[in-house]
């Protein structure tokens, strides 16, 4: 019995606790909300957050395709990534290096919505040119 009598007077000891700590960060009457950030627009995305990247690409596929000034590569358009030669992976390397670090997640972007592969042979250089 003297067991539940602490476990009752513990409780009750909490709630007088919580009921302080309550009163003492209670906001100001007129003090207004804050407002949690969400995730951040695309350009934020950093590939760590899963449903960034999937809205992301969500919201892309309803936008018009942008490219890269790679017209010429639409001609791989479902061709599997293992069955590129050598001159074609070197068509999309020449179309990698003349673009700036932070347009390669876009046109990486613009691929997939375009249904062309990435060469294996450059997919590791793409990983980290995005990853920075």
């Amino acid at each position: 019995m003297s067991i539940f009598l602490i476990g009752i007077g513990a409780l009750f000891i909490l709630a007088i606790i919580a009921a302080i700590a309550t009163k003492f960060t209670k906001r100001k009457a007129g003090e207004p909300d804050v407002i949690m950030p969400t995730s951040g627009d695309c350009s934020s995305c950093d590939g760590t957050d899963d449903k960034c990247e999937q809205v992301c690409m969500m919201e892309a596929a309803t936008k018009d395709i942008e490219y890269y000034d790679d017209e010429e590569l639409d001609r791989f358009r479902g061709r599997p990534s293992n069955q590129y030669t050598d001159a074609e992976v070197e068509e999309f390397a020449t179309v990698l290096y003349t673009m700036q670090s932070h347009e390669v997640k876009g046109w990486n972007r613009s691929l997939i919505l375009r249904e062309i592969n990435l060469p294996d042979q450059i997919k590791d250089e793409v990983i980290t040119m995005i990853e920075g």
